[in-house]
């Protein structure tokens, strides 16, 4: 595996050699150093895969100019980290970087918290108070998620960006800005001025340079990178000893699908942290992938805990997880996760589509498709059968340690 680096990224160059190559510990991924130093907030990003190269290269050269970007790209990116470290590496490193998110603000509201007022400008108006355009001057302004604002606020951001100056909210003089521009959407803001949804004046006036980040997905070899890092930073957040994760564990988040890219992933870590009880994390901490790796355990008397749908043989031990899905084609996981979940729950079909994020009618379409392929498929309401030597066997919520 190929790293990369660039000023102020965290790499993990030793990551190709964390995993310990025989004994009993083959398979698995080394502790991490505990001789690290707590990573700071804000201290870099971490990339290993050539897709997100390309980012940081333009990156590199954009930051050399003054020039307005448009970062665009899915939810849980990195679209912030990229603008900050646009503004770390650019000749306004020493002014303020100030973030505004236009989605998480009133409509009412944003106008004053960006532009600010004079006191007595409305109601409420009890002192002046400078906006967040005005307070990153000499420095770099995000405005993040851009397409929420509304179309007149638009037109003013339209005219302080063209003059370089702006009207605090009942001034009687302009404000003159020194400020770098940078704007983030996960829309296609080309789509939206179609739509009449966002000025295309405006568009075209932030997207002097853009930069799109590619979802998670598409950049696969960040992913065991970004663990290893969310690992170190939430081990020392929580005040947890140092934790490693499986081969099996790692396998599966390579073969996750991430619709929550990063911040997914980020996500998946702390709460694979918090819930285990072990030194490894493996697939069943991850909570992520096929049912079985979080549904609530079957406990039995004799036989001890086994985890549910074991006795059906279609989700194997957490060893053995990655080739169980890794190169097959989905539309057979997706039958065996059905009919997997089938039986775990009796055949109730509510259930089963509710822990599957599916609607009744596809999964009853799904369920006929199989039926006509021959497949046995349980029918609804069927009891389940204890696997021999089972007795008086119950569903709990309870996690096995």
């Amino acid at each position: 595996m190929t790293s990369y680096s660039a000023p102020g990224f965290l790499v993990p160059d030793d990551l190709e050699n964390s995993l310990v190559p025989a004994g009993d510990d083959a398979g698995r991924v080394a502790p991490f150093s505990h001789s690290r130093p707590r990573p700071e907030a804000g201290e870099g990003v971490v990339y290993r895969d050539p897709a997100m190269l390309a980012v940081v290269q333009r990156a590199q050269r954009i930051a050399r100019s003054d020039a307005s970007v448009l970062v665009h790209g899915e939810s849980g990116t990195g679209k912030e980290v990229i603008a900050r470290y646009i503004h770390r590496n650019s000749g306004r490193a020493g002014g303020p970087f100030v973030a505004v998110n236009c989605a998480a603000i009133p409509e009412q509201l944003l106008e004053s918290e960006l532009f600010g007022h004079e006191r007595g400008a409305f109601s409420g108006a009890l002192g002046q108070r400078i906006g967040k355009l005005e307070a990153a001057q000499n420095g770099t302004i995000l405005l993040d998620e851009i397409s929420e604002m509304d179309r007149r606020l638009q037109a003013k951001l339209l005219r302080a960006l063209q003059e370089r100056e702006i009207d605090r909210i009942g001034g009687r003089a302009p404000v003159r800005l020194n400020v770098r521009i940078i704007a983030t959407t996960n829309k296609d803001l080309e789509q939206e001025v179609a739509r009449q949804t966002f000025r295309e004046d405006l568009y075209f006036r932030l997207n002097v340079v853009a930069i799109h980040l590619p979802g998670l997905r598409d950049r696969p070899e960040d992913i065991p990178a970004l663990a290893e890092h969310f690992i170190e930073k939430y081990r020392w957040e929580n005040g947890r000893t140092l934790r490693q994760l499986s081969a099996a564990a790692l396998a599966a988040l390579m073969a996750h699908d991430w619709p929550g890219n990063v911040r997914e992933l980020e996500n998946t870590i702390h709460r694979s942290l918090v819930l285990t009880t072990e030194s490894v994390i493996g697939v069943k901490d991850l909570e992520i992938g096929p049912p079985s790796n979080y549904l609530p355990r079957l406990e039995t008397e004799g036989d001890g805990p086994r985890p549910e749908g074991a006795d059906h043989g279609l989700w194997p031990e957490s060893a053995d997880y990655a080739s169980a899905f890794i190169g097959r084609p989905l539309h057979l996981v997706e039958r065996d996760a059905i009919i997997g979940t089938l039986r775990l729950t009796g055949g109730n079909r509510t259930r089963t589509a509710s822990m599957l994020g599916l609607s009744i009618r596809a999964l009853r379409n799904k369920i006929s498709l199989y039926s006509a392929q021959g497949i046995n498929v349980p029918a609804s309401g069927a009891a389940r059968t204890a696997s021999p030597g089972v007795a008086a066997a119950r569903i709990t919520g309870a996690r096995t340690p």
